[in-house]
């Protein structure tokens, strides 16, 4: 591969692995925990620990029934 191919070829190697890496945090629920994060610095709240986040998060989820076809 010559030197003028490389850079265009890495960039856009980068810019797709950034692409499936966002979209596989935002799948698992990953990005909520930075989501939450953000909100709390904004809001000036103490966050909880990640564990607590994640309890509270499931136990949503089990409260919460969602329609599913199986």
């Amino acid at each position: 591969m010559t030197a003028d191919v490389a850079g265009p070829v890495r960039s856009a190697a980068v810019r797709a692995w950034r692409g499936v890496r966002w979209y596989l945090r935002e799948w698992s629920g990953e990005a909520r925990w930075d989501d939450y994060l953000e909100h709390c610095a904004a809001h000036g709240h103490r966050p909880v620990s990640r564990r607590e986040f994640e309890r509270r998060r499931a136990d949503e989820r089990e409260r919460t029934p969602v329609s599913r076809c199986c």
